[in-house]
């Protein structure tokens, strides 16, 4: 067994455990708290998942590092070591578990040396696990995923966010686009996780997603899914992905995700 097989077998038995807690707690009465905004949310279960990931990693490899969502403070930039490093969102679609939809989910991915090599999407409710692992594909509650071979704009069906910050130069920038996307594509979804829009690109049930002011622990873990599943991740202008730079465009062929950067409004949000 390689130490990556042993970091896999822990976390996927950590996440199962988490995935517990979250299907338990989502109709019951939450302890709301307001984060940057009254619409960008924690909740105790967040920071109880959090806490359960890091401390039973910490537990089995004390050397490993970690970049979580809810223990990052938001007034230090993230920084991004060759070390071990897990990426952790430890409930990716808070919104919707605050309100009992059932598109929420834990999501989480280790990076060593910046490469990321294990990818997990839980979402315990309509329980779909998403899991890969770098150079051994993609897989859905262990069955393998491919993305769709959809080329074509308007045979695409498009995953677009709003997202949680409010930002007049930003809320304006997303409405434009999707003023010039809707009229084009096949359609448009919206999951309100940025970890689950990126999965169903990854198991062809939509063909690309782009969102602007995500964090690394929004799009870690999905990055590696999609582009297991043979589908590609890039920065919306259409260069290569910054995991720092908050903004990801990922598609179902180079192809789309190109056509999709050429047309879209560019906004760029301070980086992590």
């Amino acid at each position: 067994m390689t130490k990556t097989d042993q970091f896999y077998e822990v976390v996927f038995r950590l996440v199962k455990e988490a995935g517990a807690i979250v299907k338990d707690k989502i109709n019951r009465p939450k302890d709301i708290m307001l984060k940057s905004c009254e619409v960008d949310l924690v909740t105790e279960t967040d920071r109880q998942v959090e806490k359960l990931l890091i401390d039973g990693i910490s537990a089995e490899f004390p050397d490993h590092k970690f970049i979580g969502e809810e223990t990052t403070d938001t007034n230090v930039k993230v920084k991004l070591t060759d070390s071990p490093t897990w990426i952790i969102d430890p409930i990716d679609g808070t919104m919707n578990f605050v309100h009992g939809l059932p598109h929420t989910c834990i999501s989480i991915a280790l990076m060593i040396n910046k490469i990321t090599e294990i990818g997990i999407v839980y979402n315990p409710i309509l329980e779909q696990l998403f899991t890969a692992r770098r150079g051994q594909g993609a897989f859905l509650n262990g069955a393998p995923i491919r993305v769709s071979d959809t080329k074509e704009l308007c045979e695409a069906l498009l995953m677009i966010e709003v997202g949680t910050c409010r930002d007049p130069e930003k809320m304006k920038v997303v409405m434009e686009n999707m003023h010039i996307c809707a009229p084009r594509v096949h359609g448009t979804r919206s999951l309100g996780s940025a970890a689950l829009n990126m999965c169903m690109v990854a198991m062809g049930g939509a063909d690309a997603n782009f969102e602007f002011g995500i964090h690394i622990w929004d799009i870690a873990a999905g990055d590696i899914i999609v582009r297991e599943a043979g589908g590609v991740c890039i920065d919306p202008a259409g260069g290569v992905l910054d995991p720092l730079g908050r903004r990801v465009l990922c598609a179902s062929t180079v192809e789309l995700a190109q056509t999709i950067a050429k047309i879209l409004m560019q906004y760029y949000p301070e980086r992590d």
